[in-house]
């Protein structure tokens, strides 16, 4: 979103104790393990996934997609339509819902959520870029919204922005430091209710009886925080949880023989990539960090990238659990999905690699290390997330590639990237984000407009990456109707962020997560064919889930279309393609080893 870039793991604390969670009481009570920290629960600031997700239970937004194949389906909204020239469209608000409170859901609160991201920068933190076209907006009537606009916008039917209730939200000062963290429940619309939290231990989310599409089956969601990934298979194997995500090969393989645990490896929606920095600066001019000034060279970030064996990653890292990065977005999204031939590509090539960096004048000296004219070593840091087990296996692999060229690397493990991210303060990150159907959100994070505005602020920017030539591909992506000239457009624009090379796709890694069987007898994937269970656009896995009859479950499930039929996860099948209807489905999401959401 153009919002601030939320970048990261969080920072680590001690394991969690257990909420009480209803366990033994009769309750049917479905646990999700989770690995990263709430940004927010603010979703005018929350940008990670966790929280991102939470805002999906919580909060229902104009359209939604369907599980099956991600089609726009109506949300809060049931019909819309746009003028002739494109420039206003009318949603018309589903008549008969209430938030969570009792009070009636109407088209003013859309109005007033998007009213105050278009005047309070703060509100627009984290999905300024829907709102940023936006002329006005209006509210005539209880069943009816009115959005003018600048000039088209493409992704009208995929507003990815949480409706909120303006009896609650317009008492609030500062959007910049309201978190929506200090009274429980939480007033919303979405199926589930967020009830009770505790920082860096867990989320309790309690059904939403009235919600329109029908209460969730589980008495309780709870998302209970796991530093460790280890400690979280141990839990899912005694049945303290009933879903772990983002496996490890070794913890998949572990589990695939496990009584009442099934694993789901599936194509994954999101890329795992090396960014480097191009010299972070702001919207100003005024620079900042202290990145390498040898990664300004084009030659010497793609002697870098020919040195690393993206297919050696995949085979040994993710042991065969993950495709081979090419473009920016991955396969699973055929309609976007590009990738480079010929010369463009960067392939694998270590001697071509020494030659680029000899000639860019990086020559190695008597000790064997590559310095510079200056006489200044090439060695370079790296950011890794500390629970990531990908970023250090690769960071040892990275050593051992470029120390053969000459070049150093420090791999620094943190908690929190965050801050030196920000900062500018380093040379290269592990870097990812999960796309989703339409790619707006994730291309606009590599824009100028996304760069902080001064040093002191934080932007929307992913890496500091300013290309005016990227900038025109981006703003004619934008207003382009036509599915698709929209697709040749978007599949320009991952040729020039290649061409740019401050970013190297390693890899596509699958969905890996796994549930047991004892606690959860179905759950939708999205898509239906071979999808995730962790994640999706939307709010279909909880909502849908069923609980197992040795829970006290009952009755059948519940479709994301609505209907009452179980949908029981595909494991293995080939992802069906992503349809992009009307060329508008704009999702924003980020996420990769920090699961950036």
């Amino acid at each position: 979103a153009p919002s601030s870039r939320c970048p990261s793991r969080p920072r680590a604390r001690a394991e969690s104790p257990a909420p009480e969670d209803g366990k033994g009481s009769g309750k049917k009570v479905l646990t999700v393990a989770v690995s990263q920290s709430v940004d927010s629960l603010s979703p005018f600031l929350a940008q990670r996934l966790v929280s991102t997700t939470i805002h999906k239970l919580a909060y229902e937004n104009l359209t939604n997609y369907d599980a099956k194949d991600a089609r726009p389906i109506p949300g809060l909204a049931t019909a819309w339509k746009a003028s002739a020239d494109k420039l206003t469209w009318t949603f018309t608000i589903r008549e008969g819902t209430t938030w969570s409170d009792g009070k009636p859901v109407t088209a003013e609160d859309a109005r007033w959520t998007f009213h105050t991201m278009m005047t309070d920068e703060n509100a627009a933190t984290a999905n300024g870029s829907f709102t940023a076209n936006f002329a006005k907006v209006a509210a005539p009537d209880a069943r009816t919204l009115v959005v003018t606009l600048r000039k088209p916008q493409a992704n009208m039917v995929a507003l990815d922005v949480p409706i909120l209730p303006k009896h609650v939200w317009e008492k609030v000062g500062d959007f910049s430091k309201y978190n929506n963290d200090k009274s429980f429940p939480v007033v919303g619309n979405g199926p589930f209710v967020v009830s009770e939290y505790k920082v860096d231990q867990y989320v309790r989310l309690t059904p939403n009886q009235s919600f329109w599409r029908g209460a969730p089956k589980f008495d309780e969601l709870v998302l209970r925080y796991y530093k460790d990934g280890d400690a979280a298979v141990a839990a899912l194997r005694k049945g303290e949880v009933s879903f772990v995500p983002n496996l490890t090969p070794a913890q998949a393989a572990s589990l695939g023989s496990a009584e009442n645990v099934k694993v789901n490896d599936a194509p994954g929606r999101r890329f795992y990539a090396l960014a480097t920095n191009p010299g972070a600066r702001a919207r100003d001019g005024k620079k900042f960090g202290n990145g390498h000034p040898a990664l300004l060279d084009p030659a010497v970030r793609r002697a870098l990238f020919l040195a690393v064996d993206r297919r050696a990653i995949v085979e040994k890292v993710f042991q065969g659990h993950a495709a081979e990065g090419e473009g920016y977005i991955p396969p699973r999204f055929s309609t976007y999905f590009w990738k480079p031939e010929g010369a463009q590509r960067i392939g694998h090539d270590p001697a071509e690699a020494a030659r680029l960096l000899d000639k860019a004048g990086y020559r190695k000296n008597a000790a064997g290390k590559r310095t510079g004219k200056d006489g200044r070593p090439l060695d370079l840091r790296i950011l890794c997330h500390a629970t990531d087990p990908n970023d250090k296996a690769v960071g040892k692999y990275l050593q051992e590639w470029w120390g053969e060229l000459g070049v150093g690397l420090e791999v620094q493990c943190l908690d929190n990237v965050s801050d030196p991210w920000l900062k500018g303060d380093y040379d290269l990150a592990f870097d990812g984000w999960s796309v989703n159907p339409d790619p707006d959100f994730v291309l606009s994070i590599h824009t100028c407009a996304a760069l902080p505005a001064t040093p002191k602020d934080t932007g929307a920017t992913d890496n500091f990456i300013c290309d005016k030539r990227y900038d025109g591909l981006y703003a004619r992506q934008a207003v382009e109707y036509d599915p698709a000239k929209r697709a040749d457009l978007v599949r320009d624009m991952q040729s020039r962020l290649y061409d740019t090379g401050y970013m190297n796709v390693m890899a596509y890694p699958n969905a890996v997560e796994a549930y047991r069987t004892d606690q959860i007898a179905s759950v939708t994937t999205m898509p239906a064919a071979a999808g995730n269970i962790w994640g999706q656009d939307g709010y279909w896995s909880w909502w849908s889930a069923v609980p197992a009859a040795g829970d006290g479950a009952a009755g059948a499930g519940a479709s994301a279309s609505g209907s009452r039929t179980g949908v029981l996860i595909g494991i293995g099948a080939a992802v069906g393609a992503a349809v992009a209807v009307g060329g508008v489905l704009a999702m924003r999401r980020r996420a990769g080893a920090d699961e950036r959401e």
